[in-house]
């Protein structure tokens, strides 16, 4: 019986086989498709780095997009001002009953007279320029506040990548001080097996591992509001997704950084400052057309005149409006008066406020830079040997275990700080940027 069943046995083993074959190769397939998937979404996500970021929102953010089609709007209200209004058209029929004779009639060669007049409105000299001269620095107006929209946006991205940059370094400090943590407490149980160190040491680097664990739990909860901020900054999904910060922009070299230099540029470039500027020209030009309005403005016309089915006579006509209301045009002066006052006071508010902030954020951006030079050459090389002499000594019995932790805490709190400094020089270089209304 068992001779009979071998071969039916193998015939149906290397059938099974075959079917396996064709399957585990789509299966293999899906998987490499699905991991080549998985592979594009992660690449595609943005957040790896800053300028990421600023791309992703440059065109997708709606408050930005906005503001560029109100830029666009008054762009294209600029190209028409200015320009004269339709002409007017006229067709009088005089006499439709032709005194009685007849009865009354729509029919321009049965009345008596058709009068066809075509009129044109013109303003007087000089208006119509005006006109179009304060809708172009409305319109420069508007840019300058599209700029300005994209320097605030592209600020609060860059400031908030630096904090999320800070957060994710922080998280991978804290990670290390527990995994270290982990290593002295079983330092100190061993110290504690041979009679060598007191139970307390163990129990003591137990509770900074639940420090640790703490403040890993605090760093996850920022992080996803640091991420949630920007992604409504990107016009995304509070929850979704973001790559890991990667590195930080190079900071700009000092020479670069003079607040003399660098101040003539806020005050050619800073979009704040130039729609200021184009709003007082604007109103500069509205006050120079409420004084064009003492004279008057005039209506020309053309007028032929319809018997029967011949043209036998022609008109001409001129019309002008009367500039006798003084005090309404004069109040219109004076209101005039008052906006380019108030544009002026504006712009040099703007100026006093902005080159204030300047000079803040560049003293920020130098304590910041010197801050982490100190900490990278001098406080973070002592702290290091400090600790490893106190680890060194504390196996040998010579210091307690509250030494060693100190040394441990200076090391932790000199990574930390310098962390801080570097995102807080990057927080430093995106006001200043804001400020410039460009790239630094």
């Amino acid at each position: 019986m068992s001779h009979f069943f071998a071969p039916a046995k193998g015939r149906i083993a290397s059938r099974l086989l075959a079917v396996r074959r064709p399957v585990l190769g789509v299966m293999a397939s899906l998987l490499a498709m699905s991991a080549s998937s998985i592979a594009q979404t992660s690449e595609a996500l943005p957040g790896n780095s800053v300028e990421s970021l600023l791309a992703y929102a440059k065109a997708r953010n709606p408050e930005f997009a906005s503001m560029r089609h109100e830029a666009d709007a008054a762009a294209d209200r600029a190209a028409s001002a200015g320009t004269l209004p339709d002409p007017k058209f006229r067709i009088e029929l005089q006499d439709i009953t032709k005194m009685g004779e007849q009865d009354p009639t729509l029919s321009p060669a049965r009345v008596g007279k058709t009068r066809y007049l075509l009129m044109q409105d013109l303003p007087w000299f000089g208006k119509r320029e005006l006109m179009r001269e304060a809708a172009q620095h409305e319109a420069a107006s508007a840019t300058g506040r599209a700029r300005g929209t994209w320097a605030d946006l592209s600020s609060r991205i860059k400031s908030g990548y630096a904090q999320l940059y800070y957060i994710d370094r922080n998280e991978s400090l804290t990670q290390e001080i527990l995994d270290l943590m982990t290593r002295l407490e079983k330092i100190a149980q061993v110290r504690y097996a041979g009679g060598l160190a007191a139970q307390s040491d163990a129990i003591r680097a137990q509770v900074e591992q639940t420090d640790m664990r703490n403040e890993l739990i605090a760093l996850e909860n920022e992080r996803r509001m640091t991420e949630a901020r920007l992604n409504m900054l990107l016009s995304r999904p509070a929850n979704a997704p973001l790559a890991r910060p990667e590195r930080l922009r190079a900071l700009p070299q000092p020479v670069r950084l003079d607040y003399a230099a660098l101040e003539d540029r806020v005050r050619g470039r800073n979009p704040q400052l130039f729609a200021d500027d184009a709003k007082l020209k604007a109103a500069e030009k509205n006050r120079d057309l409420a004084y064009k309005n003492r004279y008057p403005d005039f209506t020309v016309g053309v007028a032929p005149m319809q018997y029967g089915n011949a043209i036998k006579e022609w008109e001409l006509m001129v019309e002008f409006n009367i500039p006798i209301q003084q005090s309404s045009r004069r109040a219109q002066e004076r209101e005039a008066e008052a906006m380019v006052s108030a544009a002026r006071t504006r712009r040099e508010a703007t100026a006093n406020q902005v080159l204030s902030e300047l000079a803040e954020n560049l003293s920020g951006l130098d304590a910041a830079r010197r801050t982490e030079s100190t900490i990278t050459n001098s406080l973070l090389p002592q702290a290091e040997l400090t600790y490893k002499s106190a680890l060194a000594s504390y196996e040998n019995g010579k210091v307690d275990f509250a030494t060693l932790l100190d040394a441990q805490r200076q090391i932790r709190q000199a990574r930390q700080n310098q962390i801080k400094a570097q995102a807080d020089a990057q927080a430093r270089l995106a006001e200043i940027e804001r400020l410039l209304g460009e790239e630094l």
